[in-house]
């Protein structure tokens, strides 16, 4: 037998879908990796401990620094000696040894600059008052004597070399003025940054455990994320099974069934297959007798020799009988005898029961895992109070406190000192403000002086003749040179007394600071006496000094490294992660749920699959039923030869040959219609029922054993696989967390060893001091005693010029006679003219 093209089809398809199903069984659905780490698994931490700062001040450019660079070289010129370090050892630790020769050839350059100024001190006021003794004498400040050529030229020399010196002294003032309220502006801020930085570090220091429970606190960033992730880990774990083990469970239940629906319409065509042979046999038996009788009187009608041309259809009805005979094909009582009775179960209800069990798996995760949940939930609040034992145990506040206590001790010891410079500093201030006063006071005598001594020159026409502009501008510049007088030696000594204590400041301190010449010798042991071991105050450790200290400080590094905590206390070991999480894992670790318990096929439905495989219902010869229904009802057609007798009908001349024909005609389209043509419809039922039956039967026990066969792999492997997938979940679940928690105890190490603990705004408290101290109040502080010194000194040369300028201003004594010149012949004879009468 052959089988049809589209049973070939079908066959192919069957196997194809059993091949995926088989897959689908094959491939585990727990192989599947985790999900990729989205990018909010980083968990961002506020930086809240860090709110105490030193600001950093800096140097600002200023268009001073071209003279505080002159006013440096000059210091170093000055004070060429490295920095003192046995003089400044035994002052420190033995001060009644120093010798004051020692201090002495240290200071040199201040004391040959001491012994100008005392030179100075002393001979500008001893030649005031010669000047003035020559005065009350008319000698100096006079007049001149003889009027001669070169008196113009050396006029102009003098006016023009006074008004030079005039304007250096004026720069100079301005300058003063300038830097002197300079250093009065920094002084005062510069002076209350002392303390407030000392207060600020100490709140630094103090801070260190309100900054370390701080970053402890932090871990409710991690304990939120968590308890978050576990309000979904139940539903995600339902949802992750059903996901990957619904294709193989829809497939088992779709093929399910598909052999459901293959035994009731079997069943369906079986009965209709059964039921229409019966019918066709009895349709045959009673049109036998009926046809044979047709046959027999249309014969005799046609052989009757008053039927004209009756002989052509003779064959045709001699030819009329049944045709096909249902009752040679098999039987299917037996099929249908094993049949009877199914299905005995519901597999529409069974099916959907299995569908909703399996669908409701995430319902059952979220209630299996219920308590696990909550179990986990109290292990973070346990986990909270082990994060909290860091700041509990953390030992920087017992290597802080002396710290603070020494900052305590400097910021008390340094108020009495600071008072003292507030109050020097009032008093220089007031100094230099009325000395430079008196200074403008001197220019403005010297420009009023030459303005009125120039302007009585210009009015004069006798040189001898008295000019009141004139005298008066030769007073104003004598009164310039009285004040000149007078007040130089105080200038002096506000000028070297400044000029001492900023030269020092800026030699033995500034530049031993900027080269860390000072750390090299508090780094050096014997230097500072036991009161001033810093190394034991500040409490680093015995390998360390100031300058490394510094260093590690500046760059950045925190009190944890600069001390060397971790020999004492392994902070690495506290923030292990396991210490924390070792419970957390083993509650999930331990964790079992069955949750793949899912009845797709119970027992009755299985024998009903079974029966149906065991029917018998590939063993019917389906051909035998093909090739009868190849055969017609009728071998001669009914309707041809019932057509064929009404045409004879109308040739015949013998009415009652014609009406024979004519009722011979009728009775076989009355068979016809009337009988064949319903044993036409039950095979063309047949033939449907037959087309299925056949088409399924050949591989009828290999679908159903296949069904079976997968439905029991897939009810044995749903609970493994669900085990597995629940596995894997938590597994996932699991490293996800514990990088949370690995990142905030990798945050907390760093934290602690850099921010929490940084020892960095003690070295910004260093550099803010040398700022404060050498560059905003040493270097304006320096130029104002170079600029004032600038202006004391040339009130020399504006003594001489003006004193010599002043003869100048008032009229000639005497009228000279020179050679060849009538207009200066003081002797001159008129000559004597006769007068006519």
């Amino acid at each position: 037998l052959t089988e049809a093209p589209g049973s070939l089809l079908t066959a192919e398809a069957m196997r194809a879908a059993g091949w995926l199903l088989v897959w689908v069984l094959l491939h585990p659905a727990g192989t599947q990796q985790c999900h990729l780490t989205s990018p909010g698994g980083v968990l961002r931490f506020t930086d809240r401990h860090a709110e105490i700062r030193v600001p950093a001040l800096h140097r600002v450019p200023s268009s001073l620094d071209p003279l505080y660079g002159l006013v440096r070289r000059c210091l170093d010129l000055i004070q060429q000696n490295p920095l003192p370090t046995e003089l400044l050892r035994a002052a420190l630790n033995d001060p009644g040894s120093v010798q004051t020769l020692q201090v002495v050839r240290y200071e040199l350059g201040y004391v040959i600059c001491a012994a100008v100024a005392l030179l100075f001190t002393v001979a500008v006021p001893v030649a005031g008052m010669c000047f003035c003794y020559c005065r009350s004498r008319r000698r100096c400040g006079g007049r001149l004597r003889a009027h001669r050529r070169s008196l113009g030229c050396r006029r102009h020399c003098l006016l023009a070399c006074l008004s030079l010196t005039s304007l250096v002294i004026l720069t100079s003032v301005v300058c003063a003025f300038v830097t002197s309220q300079r250093v009065k502006g920094q002084m005062e801020p510069g002076l209350g940054a002392v303390p407030a930085t000392l207060r600020t570090l100490r709140q630094h220091i103090a801070n260190v455990p309100q900054g370390v429970q701080m970053v402890v606190d932090q871990f409710e960033v991690p304990r939120q994320q968590i308890i978050s992730d576990l309000g979904g880990l139940s539903r995600s774990v339902g949802l992750s099974i059903h996901a990957q083990l619904k294709a193989m469970t829809y497939a088992a239940l779709a093929d399910l069934q598909d052999r459901a629906g293959d035994l009731q319409t079997s069943l369906h065509h079986l009965q209709i297959l059964d039921k229409t042979v019966r019918a066709l046999a009895a349709a045959r038996a009673e049109l036998e007798p009926a046809l044979r009788e047709r046959r027999r009187r249309v014969v005799a009608l046609l052989d009757d020799p008053r039927c004209t041309s009756c002989a052509s259809v003779l064959g045709r009805a001699q030819s009329l009988e049944l045709g096909a005979d249902y009752s040679k094909v098999p039987s299917v009582e037996k099929v249908l005898k094993a049949l009877a009775g199914l299905p005995r179960s519901d597999f529409a209800e069974m099916i959907r029961q299995g569908n909703g069990t399996f669908n409701s798996i995430p319902e059952l995760a979220v209630e299996r895992m219920a308590q696990v949940i909550q179990d986990l939930r109290d292990e973070m609040a346990r986990m909270t109070e082990k994060v909290q034992s860091i700041a509990d145990s953390f030992p920087l506040p017992d290597y802080t406190r002396p710290v603070s206590e020494a900052l305590v001790k400097a910021e008390d010891r340094s108020q009495p000192y600071l008072r003292e410079v507030e109050r020097f500093e009032r008093y220089r201030w007031t100094a230099g403000t009325v000395l430079c006063s008196i200074i403008l006071l001197i220019l403005a005598c010297n420009v009023t002086g030459m303005a009125l001594g120039a302007y009585g020159l210009s009015k004069r026409e006798d040189p001898s003749d008295y000019e009141c502009r004139g005298e008066a501008g030769a007073k104003f510049l004598l009164v310039g040179v009285g004040l000149a007088f007078l007040f130089s030696w105080l200038l002096i000594l506000l000028v070297f007394a400044t000029f001492l204590v900023g030269g020092n400041i800026q030699t033995l301190v500034c530049r031993n600071w900027v080269n860390q010449e000072i750390y090299k010798f508090i780094d050096t042991p014997g230097n500072l006496p036991p009161s001033m071991n810093l190394t034991r105050q500040l409490n680093l450790r015995r390998d360390s000094n100031l300058s490394a200290v510094y260093r590690e400080c500046k760059s950045g590094a925190g009190l944890w490294e600069v001390l060397q905590l971790d020999r004492s206390y392994d902070l690495d070991e506290h923030l292990k992660t396991p210490k924390y999480t070792a419970d957390f894992q083993k509650r999930l670790g331990d964790f079992t749920a069955h949750l793949g318990d899912v009845r797709l096929l119970r027992s009755e439905g299985r024998q009903d699959l079974e029966t149906f495989a065991r029917s018998g219902m590939d063993e019917v010869d389906y051909g035998r039923f093909q090739e009868e229904m190849k055969n017609p009802v009728v071998r001669t057609s009914l309707p041809g030869l019932a057509r064929n007798l009404e045409g004879l009908q109308k040739m015949q001349r013998n009415g009652t040959v014609a009406g024979r024909l004519a009722a011979e005609a009728q009775a076989l389209w009355q068979v016809q219609n009337s009988t064949v043509q319903s044993q036409e419809a039950l095979v063309a039922k047949l033939g449907e029922s037959v087309q299925f039956l056949s088409h399924l039967a050949p591989h009828l026990q290999e679908r159903v054993k296949m069904t079976l066969a997968t439905t029991a792999s897939v009810e044995a492997r749903l609970p493994v696989q669900a085990q597995q997938i629940l596995r894997q979940e938590i597994g996932c679940f699991t490293r996800k967390e514990l990088r949370y928690l690995a990142q905030y105890l990798n945050w907390v190490g760093q934290t602690l060893r850099e921010d929490v603990a940084s020892c960095q705004p003690l070295a910004t408290a260093l550099d803010n001091g040398r700022v404060i101290l050498c560059d905003r109040i040493a270097d304006p502080w320096n130029a104002f005693w170079f600029s004032l010194g600038c202006c004391t000194f040339f009130l020399i040369p504006n003594i001489i010029f003006a004193i010599r300028l002043t003869k100048h201003f008032r009229p000639i004594r005497n009228r000279l006679i020179s050679t060849g010149s009538e207009e200066t012949c003081p002797f001159h004879i008129p000559r004597v003219t006769a007068l006519k009468l």
